[in-house]
């Protein structure tokens, strides 16, 4: 029981997570100035741009708008809300 509700617990911290680099990144698309290169900005890119560089190969950027950022914060609410939402699947295991 203590397993699956820490396991429960820290899926969806790290979705919750993963979701607020992509808003950030989200973010970042309306100023292609920043240096994604220097910190803190850098901390957002690290582990989100593995993530969205395949995407961008398949969705070209609509009107000058790079849209990879929003697709995933798509993809991760809707895997939150499978695995940890309030019928998801690490629920039901507990």
């Amino acid at each position: 029981m203590a397993l699956s509700v820490a396991l429960n617990w820290g899926v969806g911290l790290l979705l919750a997570l993963m979701t607020l680099l992509f808003i950030f990144r989200i973010v970042l698309t309306w100023y292609p100035q920043v240096d994604l290169t220097k910190l803190p900005v850098s901390l957002v890119v690290w582990p989100t741009e593995p993530l969205l560089a395949p995407v961008r190969k398949l969705v070209p950027p609509i009107g000058g708008v790079d849209i990879s950022p929003v697709i995933w914060v798509g993809i991760i609410t809707l895997l939150r809300e499978i695995l940890v939402g309030q019928q998801g699947l690490l629920r039901m295991l507990g």
